[in-house]
């Protein structure tokens, strides 16, 4: 089940399409229980920020389909931009990552499969432990 797509937080748009691509708003990591907030390489375990980074792709699924009326629109996922909230020495943000990334395959399957880019940063909105923004292409 997809949780509750959040309302734009400023003044942009959850999503957008341009020719047959839809960019998507970043979303930080949100589950049932409020913010997963933190900062990997100071107290939260790799398993957390996977977790973390599977919540954000749920919450883009959730926009897209508000968005798209169905996800049965989207043809395949383009790319993923995956921001970890870290400290400096953090090496691993591939590995929180592949929580988004390993989820769009589970729903998509080939048509998942995307370009990425994993990028440690020093801070995200609200202290939140994982940002993850992407492109879907339309059938």
């Amino acid at each position: 089940m997809l949780p509750e797509p959040s309302a734009a937080g400023g003044n942009y748009v959850s999503a957008k399409t341009v020719g047959s691509l839809v960019y998507l708003s970043g979303v930080i990591s949100t589950g049932p229980d409020g913010l997963v907030t933190g900062k990997m390489g100071a107290g939260p375990a790799i398993e957390e920020g996977y977790a973390a980074a599977r919540l954000c792709a749920l919450a883009q699924l959730a926009a897209l389909k508000k968005y798209l009326g169905s996800l049965d629109a989207i043809a395949e996922v383009v790319s993923v931009n995956g921001y970890v909230n870290a400290t400096p020495d953090f090496a691993d943000p591939p590995k929180v990552i592949n929580g988004a990334s390993d989820l769009l395959v589970e729903v998509f399957g080939e048509a998942g499969r995307h370009v990425r880019a994993a990028i440690g940063v020093a801070s995200l909105p609200r202290n939140a432990l994982v940002e993850v923004q992407m492109v879907v292409a339309l059938k």
